[in-house]
């Protein structure tokens, strides 16, 4: 595993309405409203944490995201910044520690993150970084014919015995997913060999195609309706 470690998370406007589409389809993609990230050390340290929430100048949010984050526009007007210069600071992180990049359900953060930084007019390292994701590791935890991953929340309680508090806020939860990878990995069921395992399979779930699109509209539904009805 590289020296350093990234753990991000996004919060958006809402869904994509075509996986399929280019990152220069302006309307089909989504806006980040928040993003955060947690810089660790590979034994498990944090040495520094950023969070952002981006101004809504060009975009507007979907009520349901809204209801999930909980991010208002009038919020936003107080707090957000240029997308540029959040952006500028996450690619500078990127650059300096050159991490294992991991996020709680990655397909959705990976291309948002490449949204985000196609629209900031900025170049995206990530294609070229190692990444992990928490949540596919899931599978093996799950006892439900219905389920096929663990939420973040879920795998939070699983490993801790205790609820996480304020989901849905893009650095507690990259926070929350870097105490469970660690926790993973102390128990021994995130090692070397599953990172590179995961990566060589991972061109599936990060590839714009029809079929990997349909997946992640179908986990990021699942989400929503577990949030609002479980």
């Amino acid at each position: 595993m590289r020296d350093y470690v990234i753990f991000v998370d996004t919060e958006t406007s809402g869904l994509p309405k075509d996986w399929n589409k280019p990152y220069s389809a302006e309307k089909n993609w989504p806006f980040i409203v928040q993003i955060a990230w947690t810089v660790c050390t590979k034994d498990g340290n944090e040495i520094k944490y950023e969070n952002h929430y981006i101004e809504d100048k060009d975009y507007e949010i979907l009520e349901a995201s809204r209801q999930i984050h909980g991010i208002s526009h009038e919020f936003l007007q107080r707090h957000g910044k240029e997308r540029r210069e959040v952006m500028q600071r996450l690619l500078a992180d990127l650059k300096k520690y050159n991490p294992l990049v991991v996020s709680h359900f990655i397909p959705l953060d990976y291309h948002m993150l490449g949204v985000g930084f196609f629209r900031a007019g900025l170049e995206n390292p990530l294609q070229y970084m190692p990444k992990f994701c928490t949540m596919q590791l899931t599978y093996q935890f799950v006892g439900s014919p219905h389920q096929k991953f663990l939420r973040l929340g879920q795998l939070y309680t699983r490993l801790f015995q205790t609820t996480l508090e304020n989901q849905h806020n893009a650095l507690v939860d990259a926070r929350a997913t870097a105490r469970c990878f660690f926790e993973l990995q102390k128990r021994g069921d995130i090692t070397d060999k599953i990172i590179t395992k995961q990566q060589e399979k991972g061109s599936k779930w990060l590839a714009l195609n029809k079929g990997v699109g349909i997946v992640i509209m179908l986990l990021v539904i699942l989400s929503l309706f577990m949030y609002h009805y479980v």
